[in-house]
């Protein structure tokens, strides 16, 4: 209501990549448990698969990737370079990491997102089989699915719902804020 009447609030790019890694940091931290309990307790694997808490590294890569591959969909030619860039050099300071080396394993997992879920272009479903696979969860279920090496549908769309979580909400940011330079 009130961005009708005074207009949108106006959010500098910088400011926006910290909340963005903020958002992905923070959900990864406080949510991959979650993500385990749900992988641990799934019905249709035969043993409990072996996903330790701790064991989040994977897991924010593909969340990441995955979240820096909808910027494009969201933001206009040249800005969601410059955000990009600007997400990648703040995860640097974070990880204490180079820049190039961080960029090109995110470009890695990008790939990687884009293959296990070909032919579709749907980030949701492309990091809920990144995890599958990431995670070997495939010797984990029975036969029929483990010789296909291929995730149970009924795994992933459990999966699918709570990956919902860990995709940053662009169309809330874009609705309420002029993205500035």
């Amino acid at each position: 209501m009130f961005t009708k009447i005074f207009g949108k609030k106006k959010l500098k790019e910088d400011k926006l990549a910290n909340i963005f890694v903020n958002f992905i940091l923070q959900t990864v931290d406080e949510c991959f448990s979650d993500i385990v309990g749900i992988i641990k307790e799934s019905p249709e694997f035969i043993q409990t698969p072996d996903v330790e808490e701790s064991n989040d590294s994977k897991f924010l890569l593909i969340v990441i990737a995955a979240n820096l591959k909808e910027i494009p969909k969201h933001l206009e030619a040249h800005q969601d370079n410059r955000i990009i860039n600007l997400v990648i050099t703040k995860l640097c300071g974070v990880f204490d990491v180079d820049f190039d080396k961080l960029e090109g394993t995110l470009r890695e997992y990008q790939s990687y997102l884009s293959r296990v879920n070909h032919p579709s272009n749907n980030n949701l479903y492309a990091m809920s089989k990144a995890v599958f696979f990431k995670y070997d969860l495939g010797k984990y279920q029975e036969d029929y699915f483990k010789n296909m090496n291929s995730p149970n549908p009924l795994f992933l769309k459990r999966l699918d719902e709570a990956m919902k979580l860990f995709l940053f909400n662009w169309s809330d940011t874009k609705e309420n804020h002029q993205i500035v330079q």
